[in-house]
């Protein structure tokens, strides 16, 4: 029991502290992350807000995976509605910076908080975002290595968001070579394990033997 309620806890923690990381690199000005390149283009050409484009396209890539027979868990549909509402929410409430200096500190604590984010949420083992799953499932079916799938994914997005005016700069370049190292520093620390079926107690052991 404590262990699915840590699981619960972290899932949700990361993800809104996923959300917040967003909002801080955005208000930076100085470059999104690839994906959020597209959602503000779609949101300055087509209207509507940023977390209304990142649960819809969520969930139009979660069709994506039927083909590709993915199977989506709380985590990936907690992604996108925890995600998808609270960055509107944190743009809203975090102030916009105006020095140079506080525009690049939002931009490196926006990085920095997005690795913990990640490695919280994905070390809570309870399915991946929508992004991830497609990114894995093309993996599988491809034969390709991660690397490339991953790089050729984010090309597309970020070229189609600087097409219509998603913000492309710096912090673009440095969360994709920055957010994999974070993330492995990371995940190790805050990976959830897995109760070896082994460890299941018997029928006939105490109460105070059961796996947590």
């Amino acid at each position: 029991m404590r262990q699915w309620t840590r699981r619960i806890s972290q899932l949700y923690v990361g993800l809104v502290a996923y959300a917040v990381s967003m909002a801080f690199v955005i208000h930076s000005d100085l470059g999104n992350m690839p994906w959020d390149v597209f959602h503000q283009g779609l949101a300055r050409q087509v209207g509507l807000s940023i977390g209304f484009w990142v649960i819809a396209l969520g969930l139009l890539i979660l069709l994506a995976w039927i083909p590709l027979r993915e199977r989506p868990g709380l985590g990936t549909i907690s992604n996108i509605v925890v995600i998808g509402f609270l960055i509107d929410v944190a743009l809203r409430v975090l102030p916009e910076p105006h020095p140079l200096a506080a525009r690049i500190g939002y931009l490196l604590a926006g990085v920095l908080l997005n690795g913990l984010a990640t490695a919280l949420y994905v070390g809570a083992r309870m399915g991946p975002g929508p992004r991830d799953g497609l990114m894995t499932g093309l993996v599988r079916r491809t034969g390709r290595s991660v690397r490339l799938v991953r790089s050729s994914m984010e090309v597309v997005v970020v070229v189609a968001g600087i097409l219509l005016g998603g913000t492309f700069g710096v912090g673009t370049i440095l969360y994709a070579v920055s957010i994999g190292p974070l993330v492995q520093i990371f995940l190790p620390r805050f990976t959830v394990p897995e109760v070896p079926r082994s460890a299941a107690p018997a029928v006939a052991a105490p109460a105070a033997t059961l796996a947590a």
